[in-house]
């Protein structure tokens, strides 16, 4: 560990069977007012809204219900909560459900106290909040987003066609309630979906300078080889606490900052699939699971020896009698096939593009980072995409 760092997560998790019995405690610590944050109805027909509600009535809050949150939440959506949350005069904002409802509800809790144009402001300058954003809790139903343990919040402007984020240290909720039960009822899809947005989050990371010995990338390592272990595991069997909650755990510190120190972080797989999104509503995860294989042929000869480590150390390539490049490859190849043996999505037809005539216009909007190996400039972003396909 040779850079210097910042490391600071102030969310509060519960964990486990016995989590929810912590909810009534947590909102005595708020005003009377609870804005609860969700989005369709699967809340309600696997328990947890009625568990929820519950702690809610024990508790003497006077509850407004802000629903329909989208899998990829709108600018337009945000707005909507923030003038509901006015409205009632929340004094906490409740998310229930998985990472676009409490990415959604981060936003509202700015959108709650600011005026004029918040999109411009904090998702386009990525300038802080101006007044302190209303305080945020979640209750997680579904894993992928590590949004319960963060302080990004990502939105699509559906009018201009971009999705992307904001994050500050005032969006991470105060508190989380993890309870691997509450997401044995999601579907696989979505279930394999959101494994893989956590993979591609570790990966991101990962596949990033500074590339000393480092406690981060042992950290990754040993996160991705849980994660690779318990989806075989959650397939065959869904309701396997064991599983489900090692991925629970895995999502949540996948994105908690404590693989981060000392790393630039890459970033462009996510930024490629957030345009991708902001054109096409498809799942996240499965969009990161379509273009990552292409992406990281293309960036391998420029780290060259980390994904010779990657292939090693998480797939068990045995590297005798080959060279760094197939020992490498043979990382990439290995993912590839965990993509297709998960069921997760291959290519972007299977993800749902009808064609391919958008391409070049998700190309040329795509947002450029400059953590990673190789920073890719926008006709190599169209020939991943292409290659994607």
């Amino acid at each position: 560990m040779n850079q210097d760092f910042e490391f600071y997560n102030p969310t509060q998790v519960f964990f486990g069977r016995s989590a929810m019995e912590n909810l009534p405690g947590l909102l005595s610590l708020y005003g009377p007012n609870v804005l609860l944050a969700y989005g369709g109805g699967s809340i309600r027909a696997n328990g947890v809204y009625d568990q929820v509600i519950q702690a809610l009535a024990d508790s003497g809050k006077q509850v407004t219900e802000f629903t329909g949150i989208m899998p990829n939440p709108t600018y337009a959506k945000v707005l909507e909560g923030g003038r509901l949350a006015r409205a009632c005069q929340a004094d906490l904002i409740l998310a229930v459900g998985g990472g676009s409802v409490i990415d959604c509800a981060k936003a509202v809790a700015i959108a709650a106290v600011e005026d004029g144009d918040l999109w411009k402001r904090h998702w386009l300058e990525k300038r802080p909040p101006d007044a302190d954003p209303l305080p945020v809790g979640a209750v997680l139903t579904m894993v992928g987003t590590g949004s319960e343990m963060d302080g990004d919040s990502v939105v699509t402007n559906e009018e201009t066609k971009f999705k992307t984020s904001t994050w500050d240290y005032s969006l991470y909720p105060r508190f989380a309630i993890l309870n691997p039960e509450f997401t044995y009822s999601v579907p696989e899809y979505q279930m394999v979906s959101g494994i893989f947005d956590i993979l591609s989050h570790i990966m991101e990371i990962y596949f990033s300078p500074e590339d000393e010995d480092n406690l981060s990338d042992d950290f990754s390592e040993a996160l991705m080889k849980s994660v690779i272990r318990n989806t075989a595991a959650a397939l065959e069997n869904p309701r396997d606490y064991t599983a489900r909650g090692n991925l629970m755990w895995a999502s949540s510190l996948a994105l908690s900052g404590l693989l981060a120190p000392s790393k630039r972080q890459d970033w462009e797989v996510h930024q490629i699939q957030h345009q991708i999104g902001a054109y096409y509503d498809c799942a996240h995860g499965m969009g990161l699971a379509a273009i990552s294989p292409a992406y990281y042929r293309l960036v391998c000869p420029y780290g060259l020896a980390k994904f010779k480590r990657f292939a090693i150390n998480v797939w068990g390539i045995d590297p005798a009698g080959k060279s760094d490049e197939e020992v490498a490859y043979a990382g990439i190849n290995a993912l590839a096939a965990f993509i297709q043996n998960s069921r997760m999505t291959t290519n972007l037809r299977q993800l749902g593009l009808p064609d391919d005539s958008l391409l070049e216009t998700i190309a040329a909007t795509c947002n450029l980072r400059q953590g990673g190996y190789h920073p890719l400039t926008r006709t190599e972003v169209l020939q991943v995409l292409r290659e994607s396909f």
